[in-house]
């Protein structure tokens, strides 16, 4: 065969070759709002957000008021420091099931004591909605509780207005699709029926993005409390959700071994190091860094490094309350680590009898930590 028809025959066979091969499949379209209300477990509907997890949340005023009850009751979580006065500049607190978690959001969400609260959570399915580099803040009136609507605060619209447009989604399937906020805002308007909530649920981003975006929220947060004469910690605070360590095979994580008593003791004590390492003492975007880059792979923070589901959503509210102290005069809050808990270590509240139960299985081999760290300013 003479070269041109060499040539010929590769090219023909490379050309029947691609036609051959498969077509690569679409990526899938992200949920609608329809399909989205329909995964709910109350649907949203006109201006009033619904409850997207009604099995591990209480979705009736009975059933909130005895997990209320029951969360006080022994054993109790892990007591990592002293507890500040009530009345503080935020927290951190976890987000699963009450069952589970009730201990632990019991230790820390009564020191919130702020008429208007500043909700910063995460954004589960962020790849599944193609969602990044943004802050998710939702466009409803209210927000359903079991004990009665929570009303959003008007400061919401204020805020958003004071910020670059291309930096905020005003999504509802989004915020439709988040369990993390709807999970700590219950007790708040258990304990505070007056309380009004301002949300925004974290996407994926590069530190950078984080940090500039944080600022930004913070200075325009700042900017309208001093319009009204309001205090941090009096009149708002900020409530950072995200629970610790997802350990075991389902998530991927296992470096101190499949699960059992040694490698939960390892998990749980490197999460304690991060408790009384950068996410205590004096609020910094260095230490916010220094979490950040525990949790996920800097280069590309898709990566896990650890899988707390909080790795967007603390390091931008804790740098979003920074700004803030900035913006109305104060130093940086300090955090102090106040409570500790796992869904493994303790009996789960009985409140099955009551409709209630746990989206997810608690065994050595599969278990979630659980953070409390309170922020003050001095």
């Amino acid at each position: 065969m003479r070269p041109s028809q060499t040539l010929l025959a590769a090219f023909t066979a490379a050309v029947l070759s691609a036609q051959a091969a498969p077509t690569p499949a679409a990526p899938a379209a992200p949920p609608t709002l329809e399909e989205t209300r329909r995964a709910m477990g109350i649907p949203s509907s006109g201006d009033l957000r619904g409850q997207k997890d009604a099995v591990g949340f209480a979705s009736r005023a009975d059933q909130m008021a005895k997990v209320w009850e029951l969360s006080a009751t022994p054993p109790a979580p892990e007591l990592l420091g002293p507890r500040p006065a009530p009345g503080v500049a935020g927290v951190i607190c976890p987000h699963d099931d009450y069952l589970y978690a009730g201990r632990v959001y019991r230790e820390v969400l009564p020191l919130v004591k702020a008429r208007t609260v500043v909700l910063v959570g995460v954004f589960h399915k962020y790849r599944r909605y193609g969602a990044t580099d943004v802050m998710v803040i939702d466009p409803y009136r209210a927000w359903r509780s079991p004990d009665g609507e929570i009303r959003v605060s008007p400061l919401r619209d204020e805020v958003v207005a004071a910020l670059p447009p291309g930096d905020v989604a005003r999504d509802a399937a989004w915020s439709d699709s988040e369990h993390s906020l709807e999970a700590v805002a219950y007790w708040l308007r258990h304990q505070n029926p007056a309380v009004e909530i301002l949300p925004v649920i974290l996407p994926s981003a590069s530190f950078k993005r984080l940090e500039a975006m944080a600022g930004e929220f913070g200075r325009a947060l700042a900017a309208g409390m001093k319009k009204r004469g309001w205090i941090l910690g009096r009149d708002v605070a900020v409530v950072i959700s995200s629970d610790g360590i997802h350990y075991g095979a389902d998530f991927r994580y296992t470096p101190y071994g499949e699960g059992g008593v040694g490698p939960f003791q390892k998990a749980m004590d490197r999460d304690r190091q991060l408790l009384r390492g950068p996410l205590a003492g004096p609020v910094s975007a260095a230490k916010a860094r220094d979490f950040f880059e525990a949790m996920v792979d800097p280069a590309r923070p898709d990566t896990y490094r650890m899988p707390w589901c909080g790795r967007f959503s603390v390091p931008f509210g804790l740098m979003a309350l920074e700004a803030a102290s900035r913006g109305l005069g104060l130093g940086a809050p300090a955090g102090m680590p106040i409570a500790f808990g796992a869904s493994v270590d303790a009996p789960e509240l009985p409140v099955k009898a009551l409709g209630m139960g746990a989206t997810a299985p608690a065994t050595l081999y599969h278990f979630v930590s659980y953070p409390a760290v309170a922020y003050v300013n001095d």
